[in-house]
């Protein structure tokens, strides 16, 4: 397990070296793996926003008055 969130650690500040590398002016292969890096993070994102969106509308007390 621990091996496992060594390489995702390892991938991502990897990913991140490739943005800044890329802003920079970096080779092709740079440019295509920021490109992933940047895209995997939009989904990321969405997936949390969506994750959290979800689970404050669960909590959130039903609207009954109390009349059947």
């Amino acid at each position: 397990m621990n091996l496992v969130l060594l390489g995702v650690v390892v991938l991502a500040v990897g990913g991140c070296a490739c943005v800044v590398w890329a802003e920079r002016g970096g080779p092709r292969w740079a440019r295509r793996v920021a490109t992933v890096t940047l895209a995997v993070s939009e989904l990321v994102h969405r997936s949390e926003k969506r994750r959290r969106r979800r689970q404050r509308l669960s909590m959130t007390p039903t609207n009954n008055s109390g009349r059947d």
